[in-house]
């Protein structure tokens, strides 16, 4: 099976550096015509199942990319981003005056600490680990999904599909910096491993 996991197109967030989370912030312009991009990337591709995080700057980006497919989207709360509680709205530098303790030169400080009323890395993990592992035991072995969500999310698909331990955060995702519109894709299965096929696949706008 195959899986094509997507990140939303950009928001004004985005473009100022701001922890999202659960807030629930559109695509601005930039991330409608990275949406439309997508679209036109990945017209050519056949999807069995399309699955995309309830969050509005997710599901504008998956209706966008299958506008013109007769697929059903299973929108779900399990593909939200990372909550980060009371660094929601807030750039880095905002949250470091504020909780000068964390460490300003760390902007993965995600994986590290939990916002106060957030969600840790690794309950994101879990979360996304386990509703991985029930999509793909619906899909039959050569069936493609297309999955849209965050950076967060992603950074916990490739924690579960690289089979990482159970805590602390894992290498492989903290290398990657998932771009808005970023395309992961991975091939295999649970039972016999994942492949990382593309990271950070882009279509041009």
């Amino acid at each position: 099976m195959e899986l094509i996991c997507v990140r939303h197109g950009r928001t004004a967030w985005n473009a100022d550096r701001r922890f999202q989370g659960q807030t629930d912030i559109p695509l601005d312009d930039e991330g409608l015509a990275q949406a439309q991009a997508l679209a036109a990337h990945l017209r050519a591709e056949h999807f069995d199942r399309a699955l995309a995080s309830d969050l509005s700057r997710a599901r504008t980006t998956a209706e966008t990319i299958c506008a013109e497919r007769a697929i059903d989207i299973e929108f779900t709360p399990l593909l939200r981003e990372m909550h980060f509680g009371r660094w929601e709205g807030l750039t880095w530098d905002q949250i470091v005056a504020r909780w000068p303790e964390l460490d300003a030169k760390n902007e993965k400080a995600p994986m590290y600490y939990t916002a106060e009323g957030g969600e840790s890395w690794d309950a994101l993990c879990e979360r996304v680990d386990g509703f991985l592992r029930e999509a793909t035991e619906r899909m039959g072995t050569t069936e493609r999904a297309l999955i849209v969500s965050h950076a967060g999310v992603m950074h916990g698909i490739v924690r579960s599909l690289s089979r990482s331990g159970a805590s602390g955060a894992d290498p492989v995702a903290q290398g990657i910096k998932f771009s808005p519109a970023g395309i992961l894709r991975a091939r295999g299965s649970y039972a016999d491993g994942w492949e990382l096929t593309a990271i950070n696949e882009t279509a041009p706008v």
